[in-house]
Parts: C-alpha cells; sequence; structure tokens
C-alpha cells in the first residue's frame, strides 16, 4: 500500500554533493522539504530523461525523472530510500482523464512502466499531489529495484518486453501490434502532461 511522503525517512541536506547542493541553491532543507518540492512540480518530461537534474532547472518532471532525483539525493545523504520500477494497470480507475482514449482503442487498461521509492516495507510516490484525480494504485505486476541510471533505457526495455509478453497471453489483444500498443500509451501520457 502506497504511504505518504512522511513515512521516508528525513535528514538535513549536509554535505558535498552535486544533488545536495542543487537542493540547497533552491532552498531546501531537508529531505522531506525536496520530496515535498518534486511533488509540487507539475507532470512533464524533462528534455533529457538521462539528466533527472534537469527536473530543478526545468521545473517538471515524470514519476522515472522525480524519483530518480530523490533516489540520487538519499544516496548522498546516507538514507535506505531505493528507487523502485513497477509496472501496473493504467486505466480509467487510476486515471479519470484517460478514459476516453482507452474507449477509442477498445481497452481497458494499458500496463505501465512507474517509478516510484521504497522505504522498509512501504512505496512512496511523489510523482504528483496527492489529491490527484484517480484511485491509487492498488497493485504491481511486476516490481525490481533499479538506479537511477537505469530510468532512461532500461525501463523502456522492461516496460516493452513485458508488453510483448502481455499481448501474446492477453486474448483481447492479440491481434494488436507492440507497436499499436506503444502508440496508445504515448498518447496517454501525452494527455497525462496536458491535465
Amino acid at each position: 500500500m502506497m504511504q505518504p511522503l512522511e513515512a521516508l525517512p528525513n535528514t538535513t541536506l549536509t554535505g558535498e554533493g552535486p544533488v545536495t547542493a542543487a537542493f540547497q541553491r533552491a532552498g531546501i532543507a531537508d529531505f522531506h522539504g525536496a520530496a515535498r518540492h518534486l511533488q509540487a512540480l507539475p507532470y512533464g518530461r524533462i528534455s533529457d530523461r538521462a539528466r533527472p537534474g534537469l527536473v530543478l532547472v526545468e521545473g517538471r518532471g515524470t514519476c522515472s525523472s522525480k524519483h530518480a532525483l530523490l533516489a540520487e539525493l538519499a544516496g548522498e545523504v546516507g538514507l535506505d530510500v531505493r528507487l523502485t520500477l513497477g509496472i501496473f494497470e493504467m486505466s480509467a480507475r487510476t486515471h479519470p482523464e484517460l478514459t476516453a482514449i482507452l474507449e477509442r482503442h477498445g481497452l481497458p487498461y494499458v500496463p505501465e512502466a512507474h517509478c516510484y521509492v521504497r522505504h522498509r516495507d512501504g512505496w512512496i510516490d511523489i510523482t504528483r499531489q496527492p489529491a490527484t484525480p484517480g484511485a491509487p494504485i492498488a497493485r504491481f505486476l511486476h516490481e525490481e529495484t533499479i538506479t537511477p541510471a537505469q530510468t532512461a533505457s532500461y525501463k523502456v526495455e522492461v516496460h516493452r518486453r513485458f508488453l510483448s509478453d502481455w499481448i501474446a497471453r492477453t486474448p483481447r489483444v492479440r491481434d494488436r501490434s507492440l507497436e499499436d500498443i506503444w502508440r496508445v500509451r504515448e498518447e496517454c501520457i501525452v494527455a497525462l502532461g496536458e491535465a
């Protein structure tokens, strides 16, 4: 079950790491403050997904870039926070703003790769503000710990491999190609960025 941001450990941002310094320059004094700052930023892709630090520069981020940056910060300040990649059923239940897109393509959901952080037994998601419409993610179909560097190409590889397997074993989508399902998924991500 998803935990609130306050379930994360907290510490003062001290030290000389580049991520710590970037948050300090932004006037953020502790780890919880950094998490709250990232959560408050609008959802949107940064210009280079391999550089999570751009979240602070460009003032936006996705689940991958926001959580990769938070995990980098946790590593610099010595906190036990693990970046996690999970795949869940992205549907009208979890994202009401996607109802028309999914209906138009005849899909009840699309398996979506999602990044978040884990601390102890709980998982914490700072992608959006807690009041965002939609039901929380109830379960993950796949989960693994990754490094911040893996949010670029590795996350996409795992996601595409999962989608290929899902298409092969799901009767209602067996006639669809991976590229077709990926296009629907991209349409959904663009819509989320505009919401």
